[in-house]
């Protein structure tokens, strides 16, 4: 078997040397997690999830798809027209895990599933085994085909694959299809074909620009440039299509906030940021930052969460954000990690490692499991006492093994194994700390390694092992809610970066400390769905109530919050894997009608001279992690509590 390199190589997101970029990523390994929360992750990810991905994918069928076209069996196409893309982003996941170390059974598994790939594809480079073997026509109807959408998870894995492994099988096979598209669509120009049309499900944008960085082939770059250019100019209204759901309503460069399905919003997004940032393009970069923050000013949960409606898996309007109906999908909140990555390697703005953490430790975690092996699709806000389960994506039944649109499992899969990738960057200044864990840090002259027990505790010490010649600093980014963190005693203003001034030389230490006190949150009066009520907060953390932490006589919708009672902690080791609960005083309100059939209707006329007093009895409440919610099974919980 093949060894694998060690040698450092680039990450997800790798801008060229050319590129307008503030900050640079680091290679594979020179940013590693050691310990704490995402080290445990990363570790059912790698022995757990990753596995089980592999074997759901055979069992669905995705891979007999490809082993049908490679002439090892026969029979139909099986599952929905994008059934690639979940094979293309388990490939992903892999060459990344195998990036982090070596496993001998891993690297079989891959080299597998590329030969599957290689030898499926058609002769001039097309590849889509459910189009080849049940559409027939390619193309045909792009807003709902996936083609481009299936190709760039091919080209992502591909990268990916070149970058952590060596290996360049299925870099060959990425690139042939990448020429295919290149000689057939576009506007004409020299270089790109001339069909005009765009798929409906973004991401071959940012995927083609990557694979541009990989190879240097300009093509890519251009059309990558195309088809963030043809949006908004009527190619889905020429298939009868609404324009709205497929940020298809605009020009990118017009749009002033993410709109449609949010998935593919951010997608196109983030991508749009890769060609800005490639092609010096300044005015489509500032325009795609004020999306970002018309998105976080009036469209995102509290969680980093992104899509208010189930209906269409879609943005709403501004503030018309639902708590028990909120979409919020798994993968939506990958993408709005990704987008902002490639802003704050763009602007170095410490608001975008902000929302990374955000997303991260709350939207994001939300969707997996403790065990790594069980997922939800949608995260919302709120689940009542005696839901009841609708379709399989619905959050009563519990986080489920797989889905028949399985696209968040190895959506989750990919971005835990390339999380070290999102640590650190580097300038010729010095070394740039974002995300706050248990890490090794090595590259240019540098050694460095992060000790902390975050996001738990907010001391960060950075113990230095070696540094470059001559002035040199680390900047340390202040999250905006770390109001009087401190760096090496002195004050560090909240959002932005703290830099170190003092003379870094091997056994060095710097101490970053962030308060941690817990803290009520509030949303603005146009959020009618948490009018009146408040979230608990501490540190990066979003809190929730869970009915198991609050007693069988206790339940959720009846419960209400004392304000003026201060917040208070407890680390509890033997708690969903070990986990920092808040408790607050409250009550509960009784409920006499509360039960199906004592009333005959919700509603009452409102009378405020003899408006009664419910009656109530004091309670203390419970808080956990919202990340850490429905580890027991399904569970009644509620993020946003009412003000006693």
């Amino acid at each position: 078997m093949t060894s694998l390199r060690v040698r450092p190589a680039a990450g997800p997101a790798s801008p060229t040397r050319r590129a307008h970029a503030v900050l640079h990523p680091l290679g594979l390994r020179q940013a590693s997690i050691t310990g704490g929360l995402w080290a445990a992750r990363q570790a059912a990810n790698r022995s757990d999830s990753i596995p089980q991905g592999a074997e759901q994918l055979e069992r669905a069928g995705n891979l007999r798809n490809l082993e049908i076209l490679a002439g090892e069996a026969e029979g139909d196409a099986i599952g929905p027209i994008f059934a690639d893309s979940d094979v293309h982003k388990w490939l992903e996941a892999a060459a990344w895990e195998l990036g982090r170390g070596d496993d001998e059974h891993l690297l079989a598994l891959q080299t597998r599933v590329t030969d599957l790939l290689a030898r499926a594809q058609a002769d001039d480079g097309y590849l889509d085994s459910v189009v080849q073997l049940r559409e027939g026509e390619r193309y045909r109807e792009l807003p709902w085909s996936h083609e481009h959408y299936c190709a760039g998870h091919l080209f992502q894995a591909a990268v990916a694959q070149a970058r952590a492994t060596g290996h360049r099988e299925l870099l060959d096979v990425a690139t042939r299809l990448a020429d295919h598209l290149v000689a057939t669509f576009g506007d004409g120009r020299p270089g790109l074909g001339d069909r005009q049309d765009v798929d409906g499900h973004p991401v071959v944008e940012t995927a083609l620009v990557e694979l541009y960085r990989e190879t240097g082939t300009a093509a890519y770059l251009e059309l990558a440039r195309y088809f963030v250019e043809a949006r908004g100019h009527g190619l889905m209204e020429r298939y009868g299509k609404e324009p709205t759901y497929f940020s298809d309503r605009l020009p990118v460069r017009e749009t002033p906030h993410p709109e449609g399905h949010a998935v593919r919003a951010v997608y196109l997004a983030a991508g749009a940021t890769d060609v800005a940032v490639e092609t010096g393009d300044t005015e489509l970069l500032e325009a795609l930052g004020r999306q970002y923050a018309a998105m976080e000013r009036s469209q995102q949960y509290l969680t980093g969460g992104l899509g208010a409606r189930w209906e269409g898996e879609s943005f709403g309007d501004a503030f018309e954000l639902p708590v028990d109906r909120a979409y919020a999908e798994t993968c939506a909140s990958i993408g709005g990690i990704q987008w902002a990555w490639r802003l704050l390697l763009a602007t170095g703005e410490a608001r975008y490692g902000d929302q990374i953490e955000r997303i991260l430790l709350n939207g994001f975690l939300s969707g997996l499991s403790l065990a790594g092996t069980e997922y939800f699709y949608v995260n919302p806000l709120q689940l009542r006492t005696d839901a009841e389960p609708e379709e399989s994506r619905s959050p009563a039944h519990g986080r489920r093994g797989w889905f028949d649109c399985a696209c968040c499992p190895p959506n989750i899969m990919r971005m835990l194994s390339s999380l070290d990738s999102y640590v650190a960057t580097r300038t010729d200044a010095g070394l740039q700390i974002h995300q706050y864990a248990p890490a090794r840090i090595a590259f240019g002259g540098w050694s460095v390694r992060v000790e902390t027990a975050y996001p738990y505790d907010g001391r960060v010490v950075v113990h230095v092992d070696e540094a470059p010649d001559g002035p040199t600093e680390i900047a340390f980014r202040i999250p905006v809610w770390a109001l009087g963190a401190t760096l090496d005693g002195a004050p560090a203003p909240a959002g932005t970066y703290a830099r170190t001034t003092h003379d870094l030389t091997p056994g060095a230490a710097v101490e970053l400390v962030l308060p941690m006190e817990p803290r009520l949150t509030v949303a603005d009066e146009r959020v009618d769905a948490v009018r009146g009520c408040v979230a608990l907060e501490r540190g990066p953390l979003v809190y929730a109530l869970e009915q198991p932490d609050q007693g069988d006589e206790v339940v959720i919708e009846d419960v209400r919050i004392d304000p003026a009672t201060p917040l208070t902690v407890e680390w509890r080791p033997e708690l969903l894997g070990g986990t920092t609960v808040l408790y607050a005083a409250g009550q509960v309100v009784a409920a006499p009608d509360r039960h199906r059939g004592a009333a005959t209707t919700p509603y009452r006329t409102l009378d405020f001279a003899s408006e009664p007093e419910p009656a109530t009895r004091a309670v203390r409440l419970t808080a956990i992690p919202y990340h850490l919610w429905a580890n027991r099974g399904p569970q009644a919980m509620r993020v946003w509590i009412p003000l006693a």
